[in-house]
């Protein structure tokens, strides 16, 4: 144990010793010239992927995924958006129900125009009908929000198209030789550890 921390120590020294050594002087600042990338059309292709699935989702929800080739995405993305539209339809037609039974009580006192409600009050009534205007505007904005992610996922999805996200990840670890300094005249070679990691 007391070895295997002499190593790490080793290592730590050499590294910091490297750092200070390997410090660019101004001189060597002002001889390196920066080259512009060069980008060839297979990188310009996948480098507008992003936005051009992004726009083609803005304007018609499922097609951005359908150019990044998800199309078991493109069921998900209508399903929810006739989901949204069901909420949205139930919550209108019983807004426009109670808004007639109140609307009709205000006008006529006393009476009911759905014996169905007859048990409720005016108030009741109401309240009621308050709740399914709220409930269908929040389903409006649940739409856009939806809407909105559609186009995020469009954008995500193109940007990670070249990235390997496979199962086939490992990490190796392996014994290694450092080379640390002993003195000022030379090095040692020094026992490490060096983990791979391949991603």
């Amino acid at each position: 144990m007391l070895l295997l921390l002499r190593f790490l120590t080793h290592g730590e020294a050499f590294s910091q010793v490297v750092e200070a050594n390997s410090a660019p002087t101004d001189t060597s600042k002002k001889a390196i010239k920066k080259t512009p990338a060069i980008k060839d059309s297979a990188r310009i292709v996948i480098e507008a992927m992003p936005r051009r699935a992004a726009l083609n989702s803005a304007l018609l929800p499922g097609l951005g995924q359908i150019n990044n080739k998800r199309w078991w995405k493109v069921p998900l993305v209508y399903g929810g958006f006739v989901g949204i539209g069901l909420v949205f339809e139930f919550n209108q037609r019983y807004y426009q129900v109670f808004l007639k039974e109140a609307q009709f009580r205000q006008e006529n006192p006393g009476k009911t125009q759905n014996p169905l409600y007859a048990p409720y009050t005016t108030e009741g009534i109401i309240s009621i009908k308050d709740s399914y205007r709220r409930n269908r505007d929040l389903s409006v904005l649940a739409g856009l929000g939806f809407y909105a992610i559609n186009i995020i996922d469009a954008y995500v999805d193109a940007k990670f198209f070249r990235f390997d996200i496979s199962d086939e990840l490992s990490a190796k670890i392996s014994p290694t030789l450092n080379q640390a300094p002993i003195h000022a005249a030379g090095f040692s070679p020094v026992m490490g550890l060096k983990l791979k990691i391949a991603l």
